[in-house]
């Protein structure tokens, strides 16, 4: 098992946010969270990153514990999110941005080698590597902030919301490279509002519901499900 989080309590001030909610994630799945809006998917993200801190139960990677983790420290050990509404630097060139995702690295034969890896998976981050962030069009900007994650060399890959305000062909080009990137080998838990996409590229899935897990199958199950088809697929 590489991700667990174990019976977790997340507190926003005096909000309740996140109420024991366990999940795994085993090393080369595609695990998804699908919920509505509010419902704790973007905050259990937050906490296995270390931008908040559970008041209660544990998260461990590989073995080791994250509860009292700094954020960069979990990116070293190998954990990196891909945040919701990109957050790229919008002054920076696409290169910078590149550059900042390998910032706790010293191996500069292997950053250039996964610049190439970047660049092969968004050529379009290639052609504009030295414009500035902030002028890409939406789905440009996905595309970077994916690639500033993977620059890290993550062995988990944390996606939030990576379809948000994007035209649908430009979703349909961020899920087969999310499908290149798990069978690279990186392993990944996505945050989608699409759930239709998200299950049909995972293999299992966790459906939150008012900050607690209230179901968790097989991704192919959860498609069939009776309640997330009227729930989540709009069927």
């Amino acid at each position: 098992m590489l991700l667990e989080l174990d019976n977790i309590d997340v507190y926003y001030g005096a909000i309740h946010a996140l109420h024991g909610v366990s999940l795994r994630v085993d090393e080369g799945e595609v695990v998804t969270l699908i919920g509505s809006n509010g419902a704790g998917k973007s905050t259990t993200l937050r906490a296995i990153s270390g931008l908040l801190r559970p008041a209660k139960g544990e998260i461990r990677f590989a073995g080791r514990t994250l509860s009292n983790l700094r954020p960069h420290e979990i990116v070293k050990m190998g954990v990196c999110q891909a945040p919701e509404g990109r957050r790229v630097f919008a002054n920076m060139s696409v290169r910078e941005n590149l550059e900042l995702g390998a910032y706790s690295r010293k191996d500069a034969g292997r950053i250039r080698r996964d610049f190439d890896t970047v660049f092969a998976l968004f050529p379009r981050l290639k052609e504009r590597s030295s414009q500035a962030a902030g002028t890409l069009s939406g789905g440009e900007q996905q595309m970077l902030a994916m690639g500033r994650a993977l620059m890290s060399r993550p062995r988990l890959l944390l996606l939030d919301e990576p379809s948000l305000g994007l035209a649908p062909a430009l979703v349909k080009e961020i899920f087969r490279t999310i499908g290149d990137i798990s069978r690279s080998g990186t392993t990944i838990l996505l945050v989608e509002q699409n759930a239709h996409q998200a299950l049909a590229l995972a293999s299992r899935g966790y459906v939150l519901e008012s900050g607690q897990v209230v179901l968790e199958d097989s991704a192919e199950a959860l498609l069939s499900n009776e309640l997330v088809r009227k729930a989540y697929l709009g069927e």
